[in-house]
C-alpha cells in the first residue's frame, strides 16, 4: 500500500515540474548582495511605506528533509526524474497530516473513507489531474514558486502551477456573509504586529488539501500567518477549520524560500497534457 501511495503521490505532483527561470539573469533591483555579488538571504527583512514587512517576492516552499521524508514515504529515489524530484518536495503537499500517527489523525470516519478512495482510485479523478484548479492550501505546498504583489487595498499571489491570481483584500472589508462557492474562496488580511493575517471563506469542495487527497467541505475557514523573519524566509503557519470533515482544527507550519534574480512562467495544463490516461490506466490495474 504505502508504495502506491507513493506512485500517486509522484503522478499528482507532476503539475510542480516547473522551470522558474524566466528573466533568470536579470538581477533584481533592491537585494542586498554579498561581496560576491551573490544575494544575501539573511539579510533584514525590507518594510513598506506603511512600516509593516514587504512580503512581495517570488517564493517557494522549503523542501522536507530527504531522510524525514523516507521515514514517512520510503525511498524515493527510483521516482526522480529531471525537473521533478519528490525528494525536494514538503512533506505536507504529499500528506497535510503528515505530522500525526495514522490512529490520531483528526478526520471523521467519513472522511477517512473518502480519503481511501482516492488512494485506491490513483487520482484519476483528482482536480489537477483534469486540469481543474489544485485549491487551498495545497496550491501554496506544490513545489513551484509562487508571486506576492503588494498593492494599497490588496495583496496579490500569483501561483505558477495553475496561473491564479489570489486577491487578499486588506481595505478593512469583510468576508461576505453568503458567499458563492469558489476555488480559492474569499480572503482578506490584516496585520497583527508584523505577521500577516489571512482569513479565508467560501471555498467549494472540489479541490484537495494536499496532493494525497485529504477532502474538505464548503464549510472550511482557512487561516494563513505570514511572517517575513529576514530577507529570504517567509514563515507561514496554516491552519485548517473544517468542523465537517475533521474533528478539530490543526496547523501546519512551513518556510517558503525567496527566488531571487526570477520570476514565475506562465503554465496552462490543458496545453499538451497527457497525464490523464495514464491515470485512469493504473487505477483499471
Amino acid at each position: 500500500m504505502e508504495s502506491r501511495i507513493v506512485w500517486t503521490l509522484f503522478a499528482l505532483a507532476g503539475l510542480a515540474a516547473s522551470g522558474y527561470s524566466q528573466w533568470v539573469t536579470y538581477p533584481t533591483a533592491g537585494i542586498p548582495r554579498t561581496k560576491d555579488g551573490k544575494p544575501n538571504l539573511s539579510a533584514r527583512a525590507p518594510r513598506a511605506s506603511n512600516g509593516k514587512p514587504d512580503l512581495s517576492g517570488v517564493w517557494i516552499v522549503e523542501a522536507t528533509p530527504v531522510e524525514e521524508l523516507t521515514r514517512l514515504f520510503g525511498d524515493m529515489t527510483k521516482l526522480s526524474v529531471p525537473g521533478d524530484d519528490p525528494r525536494t518536495f514538503s512533506k505536507y503537499f504529499l500528506n497535510l497530516l503528515a505530522d500525526f500517527k495514522p490512529q490520531d489523525a483528526p478526520m471523521r470516519p467519513e472522511t477517512a473513507q473518502i480519503f481511501l478512495q482516492r488512494i485506491r482510485a490513483s487520482d484519476k479523478d483528482a482536480p489537477s489531474s483534469r486540469c481543474l484548479p489544485t485549491g487551498l492550501p495545497q496550491m501554496e505546498l506544490v513545489p513551484a514558486p509562487f508571486k506576492i504583489i503588494s498593492t494599497s487595498g490588496m495583496i496579490g499571489m500569483v501561483y505558477e502551477g495553475d496561473g491564479i491570481l489570489r486577491q487578499i483584500y486588506t481595505d478593512g472589508r469583510k468576508l461576505p456573509s453568503d458567499p458563492a462557492p469558489l476555488w480559492y474562496g474569499y480572503s482578506i488580511g490584516k496585520w497583527e504586529g508584523d505577521t500577516f493575517v489571512v482569513d479565508s471563506i467560501g471555498f467549494n469542495d472540489k479541490s484537495w488539501l494536499d496532493a494525497g487527497g485529504h477532502p474538505h467541505s464548503e464549510a472550511l475557514h482557512l487561516t494563513e500567518r505570514f511572517r517575513r523573519r529576514d530577507f529570504g524566509h517567509l514563515e507561514e503557519a496554516i491552519t485548517v477549520d473544517d468542523p465537517k470533515m475533521y474533528t478539530r482544527p490543526f496547523t501546519v507550519n512551513v518556510t517558503h524560500v525567496l527566488q531571487p534574480d526570477s520570476d514565475i512562467l506562465e503554465a496552462f495544463c490543458t496545453e499538451n497534457e497527457k497525464d490523464w490516461t495514464h491515470m485512469a490506466a493504473e487505477a483499471a490495474k
